[in-house]
């Protein structure tokens, strides 16, 4: 059973940083793209940053570029997202998807965004 766990979020001031780990399970780890995506209220889901396991590509939104990092540890079966200079306007619920076997790239998966398995939600608040 694939099973994508998210973690890490929380409260935090504007300008702030917070990491989070979405701990995946139930596939093989070296044939996957994974993302974060994050839904504001009242606004739709939106990607975030994708990682493509084929060659390490990434793909970010462009209100994240230059803020926020995604990489892998595959070793840990585990995917990051380092989010520094945080803003208010990044408060959301942040879900970590998985594609696999993979199919696609980092790209892809972020601006069409197939996804074969969603993880649970992570509250990240970013107070002014």
């Amino acid at each position: 059973e694939v099973q994508l766990q998210a973690s890490g979020g929380g409260l935090v001031q504007a300008g702030g940083s917070l990491r989070l780990s979405c701990a995946a399970s139930g596939f093989t780890f070296d044939d996957y793209v994974i993302g974060w995506f994050r839904q504001a209220p009242g606004k739709e889901r939106e990607a975030v940053s994708c990682i493509s396991s084929s060659d390490g590509s990434t793909y970010y939104a462009d209100s994240v570029k230059g803020r926020f990092t995604i990489s892998s540890d595959n070793a840990k079966n585990t995917v990051y997202l380092q989010m520094n200079s945080l803003k208010p306007e990044d408060t959301a619920v942040y879900y970590c998807a998985l594609e696999s076997p993979r199919r696609t790239n980092a790209q892809n998966m972020c601006e069409v965004g197939v996804i074969d398995y969603w993880g649970q939600g992570t509250q990240v608040t970013v107070s002014s």
